[in-house]
């Protein structure tokens, strides 16, 4: 159910920061709690301690609400300057600030509720889990796909699909053990198991593409 409301700022009217960051935090926090049907606008924005007409200037509906929360946590979890490359840089070193942040978001307890509600929308709201999957997973791959090619011209790997590289990337990161949280079989794994498995990715990952 995609919810819509007329309100908006006036022209010109300055739109503040804080609020935005209390509404995408407050935002997080139900739709991971109540599910995305759940979760009401006005409920987000007594939770953030806004009005409704405040909620709705920074945000024009529930979808455009959810996806910018999707894209607020990946980007707090995977920083843009993870993905910074320069000629002299220690690639390993890039993969595995990469790798751990990674698998630190993957293994969250907040992106695990997530990928569990996204599953349970599937059928009943595609269109959502799309927008989710653009504005998180998708995001992240074009990430990787872009730092794989500039790694590729500065001759730092040697990848000719950088997008096909990205793929075997998150998918090595992930493994069975993130499958394994998202059916409840298991417990998040300690910090020493996650960094002896990133390393263990980084390794496998370099020896296919490394130059």
């Amino acid at each position: 159910m995609i919810e819509n409301h007329s309100a908006s700022p006036g022209p010109g009217r300055p739109k503040d920061p804080v609020k935005r960051e209390a509404i995408l935090a407050a935002a997080q926090v139900l739709f991971l709690g109540n599910g995305y049907e759940g979760s009401s606008m006005e409920a987000i924005a007594a939770e953030a301690g806004v009005s409704k007409l405040t909620l709705y200037s920074h945000f024009k509906d529930k979808e455009a609400l959810f996806s910018a929360a999707v894209k607020a946590t990946c980007e707090t979890r995977l920083p843009r300057r993870l993905f910074q490359l320069d000629a002299d840089c220690d690639i390993e070193e890039v993969l595995l600030a990469i790798g751990r942040a990674f698998n630190e978001l993957v293994n969250s307890p907040e992106s695990i509720g997530l990928h569990r509600v996204m599953v349970a929308m599937a059928t009943q709201n595609p269109s959502l889990v799309k927008m989710f999957f653009d504005a998180g997973p998708q995001q992240l791959l074009s990430d990787l796909q872009q730092l794989f090619s500039s790694a590729n011209t500065l001759r730092l790997l040697d990848i000719d699909d950088p997008l096909r590289a990205a793929e075997h990337f998150c998918s090595l990161i992930k493994g069975a053990q993130h499958f394994r949280m998202l059916v409840g079989y298991a417990e998040a794994p300690t910090e020493e198991e996650s960094n002896l498995h990133v390393r263990d990715v980084v390794t496998v990952f370099l020896r296919a593409y490394r130059g």
